[in-house]
């Protein structure tokens, strides 16, 4: 198919007919998950699965791929779901308005995906995506904090238990090592957090929170685009 003919030169036809019959899930489409599904359909995944709750909102524009002043107020699924559409139309997307928690996780099987990618925020609920795949034998790759942070070149690929420095990383060790899962593919940055400056936030803007994370347009692109990297190489293995 010539739309992935540059991407077949280097993983050939079978890596192609790999990925074509792959079926992922992304859960959270926001500054990381946006371009997780944006390389992996640009690669030639055969089916996504997009899982966020969210509306796309002007603040999103300084970062989100889905975020322009057309798709300002859309559920941010149907957002990228459009934008698929105009990369593959032959990719296969389903869409789900949902915040992933134990209270949500029976509207999902995970026996139908062949990965898992974990770009949501809070940890009650990566903690379930990682205890669901690790049940039905799916490989996941979680995301972990890139909130605060300026460097996207100190972002790695490790092992949770290998992980140091970062806040939600040892959270996340913590809480696994709780419930006997002995390892977890994550991307972290050991660069120390950034204290943002919150003088010029309203308290409309930070409703119920004490703040908000400071993001920019390069450190989340790079952790969706380094997620999307190793879920196509364990794909074509």
């Amino acid at each position: 198919m010539e739309k992935f003919s540059r991407t077949e030169l280097l993983i050939g036809k079978d890596g192609m007919e790999k990925l074509k019959n792959a079926r992922v899930a992304v859960f959270g489409i926001g500054g990381v998950g946006g371009y997780v599904v944006e390389a992996l359909v640009r690669s030639g995944i055969g089916a996504v699965d997009l899982i966020d709750s969210d509306t796309v909102a002007e603040s999103n524009l300084n970062r989100q791929i889905i975020a322009t002043k057309r798709t300002i107020g859309k559920y941010k699924v149907d957002a990228m779901k459009e934008r698929i559409m105009d990369i593959n139309p032959d990719c296969e997307v389903e869409t789900y308005i949902c915040f992933y928690l134990p209270e949500t996780k029976d509207e999902f099987d995970f026996s139908k995906y062949d990965y898992v990618v974990d770009a949501v925020d809070t940890v009650t609920a990566k903690l379930q995506l990682v205890m669901e795949s690790e049940e039905k034998g799916v490989p996941v790759i979680s995301s972990m904090g890139a909130g605060n942070k300026m460097n996207p070149a100190m972002f790695e690929v490790a092992d949770i238990y290998k992980t140091s420095v970062c806040p939600l990383a040892k959270v996340m060790r913590r809480e696994l090592k709780k419930r006997g899962i002995k390892k977890l593919k994550v991307v972290y940055s050991k660069e120390e957090a950034l204290k943002p400056d919150m003088s010029g936030v309203s308290e409309e803007e930070l409703g119920n929170k004490r703040s908000i994370p400071g993001s920019n347009a390069f450190v989340p692109s790079v952790v969706g685009l380094i997620i999307a990297s190793e879920v196509i190489k364990d794909l074509i293995k």
